[in-house]
């Protein structure tokens, strides 16, 4: 069985080397993209930020990575702080990833209904971690916390 193993890898069906290549793609997606990056998941990009409209607060989140969704039930995003825990609808039910030129990479954007008292609490220092739910699928994403000299 040994020599299998080997053919296996030499093709790219290792699980190791697709271990690898899920590794590598995270690092790549924040070399590719210009922006910050808000959080992080071990397959996932979590990019954000508040917006308002008409007196409307939203949390707007793009996702880069392996997560791929089709649904009409929506999403929900429990925000972890030092302080505070709270959760946050998605505006939209209907969410659907949207492929991009590298193979297993998507992007999925949604946005967030958040009331105007909570705003303040969506601050890098002030949360710890996100807990994205959405189809029976579920990601963690920690914080990423600048260094003072970086902010």
């Amino acid at each position: 069985m040994s020599f299998i193993t080997k053919l296996k890898t030499a093709f790219g069906n290792s699980k190791t080397n697709s271990a690898t290549a899920i590794s590598d793609t995270t690092d790549a997606i924040i070399n590719d993209i210009e922006h910050q990056p808000f959080a992080i998941s071990e397959h996932n990009v979590l990019y954000a930020g508040l917006n308002e409209l008409g007196g409307y607060y939203f949390f707007q989140t793009v996702i880069v990575g392996t997560f791929k969704i089709k649904t009409k039930k929506g999403a929900q995003l429990s925000i972890h702080g030092q302080t505070s825990t709270f959760t946050l609808e998605s505006d939209s039910f209907e969410l659907e990833s949207d492929p991009t030129d590298i193979k297993g990479r998507s992007i999925t954007k949604i946005d967030f209904q958040i009331e105007e008292q909570n705003v303040e609490k969506i601050h890098p220092k002030a949360i710890d971690q996100f807990s994205l739910s959405c189809d029976k699928q579920d990601i963690i994403f920690s914080v990423i916390h600048l260094n003072d000299e970086e902010e």
